[in-house]
């Protein structure tokens, strides 16, 4: 029986459920991040008994998909009068997945460290998957729309993490990346000069900074139009 299917113990003493073990567990994730959840940690904040919560999840594990399920209720695109009459537009679709996956992302960064694993089963992630298919249906056969959707997910899994890992290596290291790459422009400047990095070189002096917004905005850009050209349809 998974999380999904198991009903609720009845309230006791305090008043306890999924959904308050879930929001404490995402408060205390967005303040540490995963590491700082624990089912001793969550039940002390509802000022609860670490077995009581054990009525609620068996593990650690069902706790996380609780949580995602709940954050992937922020990735579900709002639903537009006339939705469902109107057949989706499949790049808006996918378009609106990998945006509203990263803003999700920064606004609690455990979530990316959870991206990419098994499909989430909870009703948020089963109805994020069914309006992203539901766009590409009629389109092309079923094999093809799975490795589209499949293809844009790796691609904004990846920017997202590396993302969160540049936010994190800031904090860490009490740099920005502007200061980062001043401390470390004497040996790079150095390393160039040798000359057996002419690609590199070029790429540094030549290259134009973006910043991440950018940068994942038209990377996916090109994935999209990667992916209409294998669905052989007109690009945006």
């Amino acid at each position: 029986m998974t999380v999904w299917d198991r009903p609720e113990p009845p309230t006791r003493p305090v008043p306890l459920d999924r959904e308050r073990i879930v929001a404490a567990a995402i408060a205390l994730a967005d303040e540490g991040g995963l590491e700082a959840v624990s089912v001793r940690k969550v039940a002390a904040r509802l000022n609860a008994g670490p077995m009581r919560l054990y009525g609620y999840i068996s593990t650690k594990e069902e706790l996380f998909d609780l949580m995602v399920d709940e954050v992937q209720a922020e990735i579900l695109p709002e639903e537009q009068p006339g939705d469902a009459e109107q057949p989706g537009d499949w790049r808006e679709a996918l378009h609106t997945l990998a945006h509203r996956t990263r803003r999700a992302a920064l606004r609690h960064e455990w979530l990316a460290d959870l991206l990419g694993g098994r499909p989430t089963l909870g009703p948020n992630g089963l109805a994020v998957a069914e309006s992203t298919l539901a766009a590409l249906d009629g389109l092309t056969d079923i094999d093809t729309v799975m490795r589209a959707v499949e293809t844009v997910s790796a691609y904004y899994t990846g920017a997202i993490r590396r993302e969160i890992a540049n936010l994190r290596a800031e904090r860490a290291t009490g740099l920005s990346k502007r200061d980062w790459q001043r401390a470390s422009g004497p040996y790079i400047t150095r390393m160039l000069a040798t000359g057996r990095f002419p690609a590199l070189s070029k790429a540094v002096h030549d290259g134009t900074e973006v910043d991440a917004e950018t940068s994942f905005a038209t990377g996916l850009d090109w994935v999209l139009d990667a992916v209409a050209a294998r669905l052989d349809l007109p690009p945006a």
